[in-house]
């Protein structure tokens, strides 16, 4: 399984590990990842996901898991939270 975040997509790095005297010595820069459990409000149920400390921020700052979902571009989002978002934007719309 890849080091990814599940909602926004960031993957692994590569890059270069520099000493004092400039030697270059290869490295992965790993996105610090967490597993965390979300409640979605209109889906009234707690989702678990793999996701960065960065898109923690951002989940807070959109105001929740709900209104992260609705604003994500799909090509960032992993099957399984491409699958949270439609069951979110059919529970959001009022039936006809």
């Amino acid at each position: 399984m890849t080091r990814q975040c599940e909602l926004t997509g960031k993957l692994p790095m590569s890059g270069n590990l520099r000493s004092h005297a400039l030697n270059a010595k290869r490295r992965v820069f790993r996105p610090n990842l967490c597993d965390v459990t979300l409640m979605s409000d209109i889906l009234h149920r707690k989702v678990r996901i793999r996701v960065s400390a960065n898109a923690l921020k951002t989940i807070e700052h959109r105001g929740g898991l709900d209104a992260f979902l609705i604003k994500a571009k799909e090509a960032d989002l992993s099957d399984r939270c491409r699958r949270l978002k439609r069951e979110i934007q059919k529970a959001a719309t009022p039936a006809a």
